[in-house]
């Protein structure tokens, strides 16, 4: 089987934890591993190939390094310009992988999902494979622990044409009321949708093609001009925004007649509210859950995650406080699933804290915005060693260096000079300029700047090893000129 890992997600379900630029299936939620890191490494390593991962442009230096914390090499990484939803991203995977076997097994999985028992999972792997290889799309339905409104139902029936524990299905029901979700229980036939399924590659493309040919169409021309850009396989932009954006169980499972679902019991848990992190997680005798450092007294029910600092709750019941360097979140644990509203209020006002942390990765490392005020801003850059950024200039900003920590290598016209600890710098607006890691340990500095205007924006990329020269620095994750105006 070819795992195809959908890692996309515009990072509002968890915010403020998860921002745009940093969706949950990069964060660690629970261990060492981030949710990608876990759903590639539960995968039977016997029974599947390397993954193929359909991923966000925007977030591709972060999966990459991710990957290779795991020794993971993929079959190849799907870039897409921006979302178009399920069904478009798992066609862009199924061409891939048909160009080489039409009948190959692709195995699709969600890159956020948690599961407490792997070898359950495994198992139900197993059983759906036979089904796909005869032609099935096979959808994998999780036994319900109880009549929850956040998730997808499946319905189903038995048929005798079906092997034992494969059932046809029958209904999807999107998000129902808590009065439908009782009532689908009680009938014993329903299972909440998991969102893996299991299909052959030519089966899936046959079932988009008759029921969705406008995806169809365009993803084939996609398809046909995808070119490589480092490890990375990109997806034309001017072809892919004219595909119809539509979810995978609306363009083609609830329309086929060859959709099938298993049974399975694994403990799967989609993280998709503040309010399904806190029941999947541990909870002392009064179900508080605490991420961090928090002191609660007299209080029930709750929910803290805090990394940086203490917090202290004293008499309250069923609060969700998530605090973060730079956004402190207080709801209603039962309110929870309104954070996405209130996410895209904080993106109509152009506030930067939806699209970014304080904390800002990079290729080459990270930089942690400290401080800002009229006509400045205080940094903490992080530079990996035997990384460097771009060779680049400002036109609006002067930048002041201080090594705290490791080698800097400074470019700054035409003079290369070495700096170590508590040695500084200056480049003046203009000046054509690199930073480098020559050491073998991270290079730590901070960085002043100062001028009229200083936005990411303001960086003209000379040369780079990341392949971003032809493109903007707020393009690649950073901020707006927008939202980096407001800062200034």
């Amino acid at each position: 089987m070819i795992p195809v890992i959908l890692s996309g997600g515009a990072g509002s379900r968890l915010w403020p934890l998860s921002r745009e630029a940093f969706p949950k299936q990069f964060l660690q939620l629970a261990g060492d591993h981030s949710l990608l890191q876990q759903t590639l490494s539960r995968l039977p390593s016997d029974r599947v190939s390397a993954p193929l991962i359909v991923a966000s442009n925007q977030h591709r230096f972060i999966l990459s390094e991710q990957l290779a914390a795991i020794d993971c090499e993929p079959r190849g990484i799907l870039l897409e310009p921006f979302a178009r939803n399920t069904a478009p991203a798992v066609a862009m995977a199924a061409l891939q992988i048909a160009a080489d076997d039409p009948q190959a097994i692709m195995l699709v999985l969600p890159a956020d999902h948690q599961m407490k028992d792997e070898d359950a999972f495994r198992a139900a792997l197993s059983r759906g494979e036979a089904a796909a290889e005869a032609g099935s799309l096979v959808l994998f339905g999780v036994l319900p622990q109880g009549p929850d409104t956040e998730f997808g139902y499946i319905g189903s029936e038995p048929d005798r044409s079906l092997p034992d524990g494969v059932f046809r299905v029958t209904q999807f029901v999107e998000k129902p009321d808590r009065s439908a979700a009782e009532g689908m229980l009680s009938q014993g036939s329903h299972f909440w949708n998991s969102g893996i399924f299991m299909c052959r590659a030519d089966r899936y493309l046959e079932e988009l093609q008759k029921h969705s040919p406008d995806i169809y169409d365009t993803c084939q021309l996609a398809a046909r001009n995808v070119w490589q850009d480092l490890e990375f396989c990109r997806i034309p932009a001017e072809v892919y925004e004219h595909c119809p954006e539509e979810a995978v169980d609306r363009a083609v499972m609830e329309k086929t007649d060859r959709a099938v679902v298993i049974p399975m019991d694994s403990g799967w848990r989609d993280v998709a509210s503040w309010a399904t992190y806190w029941e999947s997680q541990v909870s002392d005798d009064q179900q508080n859950v605490v991420i961090g450092e928090a002191l609660l007294e007299q209080s029930q029910g709750c929910l803290v995650h805090s990394k940086d600092r203490l917090v202290a709750l004293l008499g309250v019941n069923d609060l969700v406080v998530v605090d973060t360097r730079d956004a402190l979140l207080v709801a209603r644990r039962h309110r929870v699933q309104e954070v996405k509203g209130l996410v895209e209020r904080l993106r109509e006002e152009g506030r930067s804290e939806v699209t970014n942390h304080r904390e800002v990765y990079r290729p080459w490392g990270s930089y942690d915005s400290v401080d800002s005020g009229t006509r400045f801003q205080v940094k903490r850059i992080t530079v990996k060693p035997g990384e460097q950024l771009s060779l680049q200039k400002h036109h609006h900003r002067a930048e002041h260096w201080i090594v705290v920590r490791g080698t800097a290598e400074v470019t700054r016209n035409d003079e290369t000079y070495l700096l170590t600890e508590n040695q500084s710098t200056y480049i003046p607006i203009g000046a054509v300029h690199r930073l480098a890691n020559p050491g073998k340990i991270p290079l730590e500095l901070i960085e002043v700047q100062s001028g009229a205007y200083l936005g990411e924006d303001d960086i003209e990329r000379l040369q780079d090893n990341y392949g971003r020269t032809a493109e903007s620095a707020a393009s690649d994750g950073s901020e707006t000129p927008e939202t980096a105006m407001q800062k200034t």
